[in-house]
């Protein structure tokens, strides 16, 4: 049987990089696609985000960079507090209208089913998987831990 300590500092890791990936993966298209990009500019002015073309470039860099920041082991506490906020803000501007289910069917064609826009499901795993990092740590292979690690002034 494994040693608790053991597997509670392995634990975090999966959570890091799925999550991690998953913003990194939502953040890129804002950042590097310039349709896409205007297409969250857009988006962000129909639900009345105050200047949306500043809005969007930072949440793009929050969802990228805290991306990274997770994958890395990085800042714990102001990555995990920005990504939080950025996904407290989609759950309740965007998807909370929608409903719980991420698999929102809208109708029915030949080819097969139609989606609509998509409920807060998933924003409430990422709250909780972040929750988790945030209270419990980022665990092995994370900077934060080799930093504290190193000696003073070595």
């Amino acid at each position: 049987m494994m040693n608790a300590s053991y597997s509670g500092r392995w634990a975090p890791l999966p959570l890091r990089l799925a999550l991690g990936y998953g913003f990194m993966y939502h953040g890129a298209p804002k950042l590097f696609n310039a349709a896409y990009h205007a297409s969250f500019v857009g988006m962000l002015q129909g639900i009345h985000v105050p200047l949306p073309g500043i809005a969007a470039w930072v949440v793009g860099l929050v969802e990228f960079l805290g991306g990274l920041a997770l994958i890395f082991g990085l800042l714990r506490f102001p990555t995990t507090i920005l990504l939080l906020i950025d996904m407290l803000v989609a759950l309740f501007t965007v998807h909370l209208s929608h409903g719980f289910s991420f698999m929102n069917i809208t109708g029915m064609t030949p080819s097969g089913p139609t989606f609509g826009m998509p409920g807060f499901e998933v924003n409430v795993l990422y709250i909780a998987g972040l929750l988790s990092l945030l209270l419990g740590g980022y665990g092995v292979f994370a900077a934060d831990s080799f930093a504290a690690r190193r000696p003073p002034g070595g």
